[in-house]
C-alpha cells in the first residue's frame, strides 16, 4: 500500500503541473487527460489496498473468541495445534455460570398450592441449600420459578431457586438439599419427627402421664422442618412424649425416664416445646 500511495502522490503533483502547462497551451489536452486517468488509477489501487488491510484486520478479530457469559472454564476440549471448525460439535471449552447459580429441587404435589398462593402474591420465598447430610448450610437464595407440570411417576413438581453465590459456595451439578421457607409460626408446639406414629385413624404420639404410663394422643401435624414437626393440635408444651421404642408400646403401658432401669417397652425422650 505504501508504494501505491507514493505513486498516487507523484501522479497528483504531475497532474497539477500539466494543468498549468495546458492553461499556457504548452501541452496537448490528451496528455492532461492521460495524467488524470493515471491519478484515478492510483486512487483505485490505494482503495483496493485499504480493503485488503480491513479484511485482514477482520480475520484477526475472528481469532479472538469472546465468551457470552462469565463463569468457570472447564477442561479444554482441544489442544494447541488442533484444527477447529465453526461447526465442530464439542467446541473449545465449556463455561458454567457461577454467579448467580440456580438449584432445581422437587416438592410433593400436595405442597404446591401453598407455594403458588405465596408466589402469586408477590412474596419472596427464601430457599436454603444444605449439604448432603443436611447439617451445614451452604448458601441462601430465593425461589425463582415453578415447573409447568407434575411428574406423575413421583408425584412431585420441580422448583428452581436462584442463589447469588458470591463466595462460590455452590458448584455446578453439586448435590444439595434445599429447604423452602413458606411461613414462620410463632409459639407453635414442636416435637421430634421420630415421636410421631401413624395408624389407620391418623397421626398420634405417646404422651407420658404423671403415673409413668403412656396415653395415645391423636395429633395434627402442621408441618416439618428438619427433625422437628409442628403440632397444631393434640400436644401442649411441657408434656413428655416417647421418641424411642414406641413400636413396643400400647395404651396404658408403663415407662421409665432415661437413666432408670427399664420396666416398660419404651422410653420418653423430651418435652414438647415451642
Amino acid at each position: 500500500m505504501v508504494r501505491d500511495v507514493a505513486l498516487l502522490k507523484t501522479a497528483r503533483l504531475d497532474l497539477d503541473r500539466y494543468r498549468m502547462l495546458w492553461e499556457q497551451d504548452s501541452i496537448p489536452k490528451q496528455q492532461l487527460d492521460t495524467q488524470e486517468g493515471l491519478v484515478s488509477q492510483y486512487e483505485g489501487a490505494v482503495k483496493a489496498d485499504q480493503g485488503q488491510i480491513d479484511s485482514a484486520k477482520l480475520q484477526l478479530v475472528y481469532c479472538n473468541i469472546t465468551a457470552p457469559i462469565s463463569g468457570r472454564i472447564g477442561l479444554r476440549l482441544v489442544d494447541p495445534g488442533n484444527i477447529v471448525h465453526a461447526n465442530d460439535a464439542n467446541g473449545l471449552i465449556v463455561i458454567t455460570q457461577l454467579q448467580p447459580i440456580t438449584v432445581i429441587f422437587p416438592i410433593p404435589e400436595d405442597s404446591l398450592p401453598q407455594v403458588l398462593v405465596r408466589l402469586n402474591a408477590g412474596r419472596r420465598l427464601p430457599v436454603e441449600a444444605y449439604d448432603r447430610e443436611q447439617k451445614r448450610k451452604l448458601a441462601e437464595g430465593s425461589l425463582l420459578t415453578i415447573d409447568n407440570q407434575i411428574d406423575p411417576g413421583t408425584g412431585t413438581v420441580r422448583l428452581k431457586a436462584v442463589f447469588p453465590n458470591k463466595e462460590n459456595e455452590l458448584f455446578p451439578n453439586q448435590f444439595v438439599n434445599a429447604r423452602l421457607l413458606l411461613d414462620v409460626r410463632q409459639g407453635t408446639t414442636s416435637v421430634p419427627v421420630a415421636a410421631i406414629q401413624q395408624s389407620a385413624q391418623g397421626s398420634f404420639v405417646y404422651v407420658v402421664k404423671t403415673d409413668q404410663t403412656v396415653e395415645v394422643r391423636p395429633v395434627t401435624v402442621g408441618g416439618t422442618e428438619g427433625d422437628e414437626a409442628a403440632i397444631s393440635k393434640g400436644v401442649s408444651p411441657g408434656e413428655l412424649i416417647v421418641v424411642e421404642g414406641a413400636d413396643r408400646l400400647r395404651e396404658g403401658a408403663k415407662v421409665e425416664m432415661q437413666g432408670q432401669s427399664q420396666s416398660g417397652g419404651g422410653e420418653p425422650s423430651r418435652k414438647a416445646g415451642r
